[in-house]
């Protein structure tokens, strides 16, 4: 796949992570593109303009604008990291955009707001309300995408929280909104985090607006904590792609003696996972919170469990890329005795994928949709 993005800034060189040896998808889209062509054209922007970016997926938004010294906002852990890798790909200093995660502040008010619409639209509201102090009647909003991912909520988003709307025309399958803060607008109060009750406990559940299923315990988590696992052997536990932490929170119950170890890659879904640990078992419980690129950051050989239910898209993509990147760091990390338990849907056959890497795939449970997994280290691969 041609990684060059070539607009109006100059020629970038573009990579999306994780890394794959034969990358079939580009970093960025027609949405992106459309996006610097107007701001170069049409919406030319002054040396000193203030820009502030939103969920831009692997940093083409943030490259190809560093000489403004944007500031830009994700949820992503990978976005931030891509976002470096290509500052440095094409000489550019790191310093010279500012990353923020979602929960942070930026700084001062903003000429001009660039957004990606993300995947999860309470993301979206979540992050509109946050802008608002830095907003002024002047600020303009862009909101970049392709078509099929800006539906007719977008637009009432926008209008609720911003102001009137208009749309640029459609061009290779992308367009462009643009938002006018109302002075007059009623802005509400920010309904996230939301929480529930976890149904057959007393621990009240927070989830920030990009955590999966945030409104209620999802079937497949649900199936999961009905068949966890009790290892009093294991002394390091890891639940990967943590979402809001239920997982590792009610096997943390059932295995007193482990330490859990709280991994993903979206900073809301760290940030829920603590909140809702520590409400449970207080702060003298032993527990690690990690946003990161999977297990990257972990020792060979340093967890007895690791316990995943794996995303099967990335944004607006849907792949098994994050999903085999999970396993083959579970590989490298599991002690020789470890095992590696997988949730998914029965249609992703990730058996076959566990059964090459660890030689080793039992079923613990399935049922009409589910089916989890047990990955162990055959003694030929030891």
């Amino acid at each position: 796949m041609d990684n060059l993005l070539t607009v109006p800034q100059g020629e970038f060189k573009l990579n999306r992570l994780p890394l794959r040896a034969r990358e079939l998808l580009r970093a960025w889209d027609a949405g992106d593109e459309y996006l610097l062509d107007y701001l170069a054209e049409d919406g030319k922007l002054p040396a000193d303009a203030r820009i502030l970016i939103l969920n831009d997926t692997f940093g083409a938004l943030a490259v190809a604008l560093s000489r403004f010294g944007p500031q830009a906002i994700s949820d992503s852990y990978l976005s931030q990291q891509a976002t470096r890798m290509n500052l440095a790909e094409n000489g550019l200093a790191e310093d010279s955009v500012r990353l923020l995660s979602s929960l942070d502040a930026p700084d001062g008010v903003f000429d001009r707001v660039l957004i990606k619409v993300p995947k999860t639209l309470a993301l979206l509201e979540d992050e509109l309300i946050r802008l608002q102090p830095h907003l002024t009647s002047s600020t303009q909003i862009i909101v970049g995408g392709m078509i099929k991912a800006l539906p007719a909520s977008v637009w009432k988003i926008l209008e609720r929280l911003v102001g009137p709307t208009a749309t640029s025309l459609a061009h290779k399958k992308a367009r462009l909104i643009f938002a006018s803060p109302d002075p007059k607008r009623m802005v509400p109060a920010n309904p996230y985090p939301v929480r529930y009750r976890l149904e057959g406990t007393d621990y009240l559940i927070a989830n920030h607006a990009n955590v999966f299923s945030r409104d209620s315990l999802d079937i497949g988590t649900r199936f999961f904590l009905q068949h966890l696992p009790v290892k009093p052997e294991a002394r390091d536990i890891v639940d990967l792609g943590c979402g809001n932490g239920i997982v590792g929170l009610m096997v943390a119950v059932r295995n007193p003696q482990a330490t859990v170890h709280f991994v993903d890659e979206s900073f809301m879904a760290v940030a829920s996972a603590e909140e809702n640990f520590r409400r449970a078992l207080g702060a003298k419980r032993q527990a690690i919170f990690c946003a990161g690129d999977g297990l990257t950051d972990f020792e060979p050989n340093s967890a007895d469990l690791i316990l995943c239910n794996p995303p099967f898209h990335q944004q607006h993509t849907v792949g098994d890329q994050i999903a085999s990147s999970m396993f083959k760091h579970s590989r490298r990390i599991l002690q020789p005795n470890g095992e590696l338990w997988v949730i998914g849907n029965r249609h992703l056959d990730y058996h076959v994928a566990l059964k090459r890497l660890f030689g080793t795939c039992s079923v613990v449970a399935a049922n009409a949709k589910f089916v989890i997994l047990r990955a162990r280290i055959s003694n030929q691969q030891l």
